[in-house]
């Protein structure tokens, strides 16, 4: 069985063409050859949900960094009474994630007060970014409780159908 071939497809019959499983005018194993390309396609859906939340999850940890940077920014102007600028990397971020960031004064200095409107902004993505890796959490344990149904149903019907061979056999 080539398994690169089935990690990398979505379809049932492309997964159950690639499968062995004995013969095939066999009932029993053809069920649990079905059973386990289910089994199959729920890893490969689970799979690209793991791969999500990772990215979301760098995602994240950009953010947070980014927050860190803006409070330094926001407390340094505090302290100096004074605007700081914000650098270019944080503004391609803000870009980037289409968030908004205080521009008045058509400048990149920013008070302790315009600090705050873009912290706030930054909390909302980190936000947006927590959210929809609960969301994606939620999929990918609906995908693995099916992948282990499927699974466990496959080795049950072999299990079976052996148990069936084994009792011919005795006669």
């Amino acid at each position: 069985m080539n398994t690169n071939a089935i990690q990398n497809t979505n379809s049932l019959h492309s997964i159950m063409s690639e499968m062995e499983l004995g013969p095939s005018n066999s009932i029993q194993f053809l069920f649990a050859k079905l059973q386990l390309a289910q089994a199959q396609l729920c890893k490969n859906k689970a799979q690209a949900y793991i791969d999500k939340i990772q990215k979301s999850q760098e995602e994240q940890k950009e953010c947070a960094k980014m927050i860190e940077k803006a409070r330094e920014l926001q407390q340094k102007a505090k302290n100096e009474k004074a605007p700081t600028t914000m650098p270019q990397e944080m503004i391609d971020y803000f870009n980037k994630n289409g968030i908004s960031y205080n521009q008045a004064g058509k400048d990149t200095l920013h008070s302790n007060e315009e600090w705050d409107y873009n912290i706030k902004s930054l909390l909302n993505l980190q936000e947006t970014f927590g959210t929809s890796t609960q969301t994606d959490l939620v999929f990918l344990n609906d995908f693995m409780g099916q992948y282990n149904s499927y699974l466990q149903g496959a080795h049950s019907t072999i299990q079976q159908n052996n148990q069936t061979l084994t009792n011919i056999l005795r006669g």
